[in-house]
């Protein structure tokens, strides 16, 4: 799974009771790794349906929408 515009592996999603405060992963066959182990534990539940955002481009979209 990769970004549609640049092909990035690595993206983040916001944290929907503080804009400020963003959690990065990357997708590695489906799968989401968190780049940290505080990262995993404080993010929300990431759905298909989960505003995602490339770390690399101005890309965002669904999560769903990434093949």
């Amino acid at each position: 799974m990769a970004c549609p515009l640049c092909g990035c592996e690595h993206f983040y999603v916001k944290n929907p009771e503080d804009e400020y405060e963003a959690f990065e992963f990357d997708l590695k066959n489906g799968e989401i790794l968190f780049v940290s182990e505080e990262a995993k534990r404080q993010c929300p539940e990431i759905m298909e349906d989960t505003e995602t955002y490339c770390d690399n481009c101005a890309w965002h979209g669904k999560r769903g929408e990434l093949r």
